[in-house]
């Protein structure tokens, strides 16, 4: 069992910056993919971007595609989302999900973090 734990979010205003954590318990974990998902109130889910642990160039949804990046840390099992130039409807609960790289759905989920942008 894999559990993945987020930090680093919180309330900023339009224009600021955040970056959100996600570490991931277990140590060998092979090829593993990382990614985010938020979810704003009465919407559904949405992925927001994913990297590969061992290597590759992360994906990023248009949405945020120049102002969001994902970098990793494999020796801590970490990655990470910068958000920069943020804006209300960022406004979310973050979410970390994980998979085995020949996995279709991301089974590990990390317990969300809120990120909220005042206007």
């Amino acid at each position: 069992q894999v559990q993945l734990v987020e930090s680093g979010g919180g309330l900023v205003q339009a224009g600021g910056s955040l970056r959100l954590s996600c570490a991931a318990s277990t140590r060998s974990l092979g090829r593993f993919v990382m990614g985010w998902f938020r979810q704003a109130p009465g919407k559904e889910r949405e992925i927001v971007g994913a990297i590969a642990l061992t290597g590759g160039s992360p994906y990023l949804v248009d949405s945020v595609r120049g102002r969001f990046q994902i970098s990793r840390d494999p020796r801590k099992n970490t990655i990470y989302l910068q958000m920069n130039s943020l804006k209300p409807e960022d406004t979310a609960v973050y979410y970390c999900a994980g998979r085995r790289s020949d996995a279709g759905t991301y089974d590990f989920w990390g317990q969300g973090t809120q990120v909220t942008v005042s206007s």
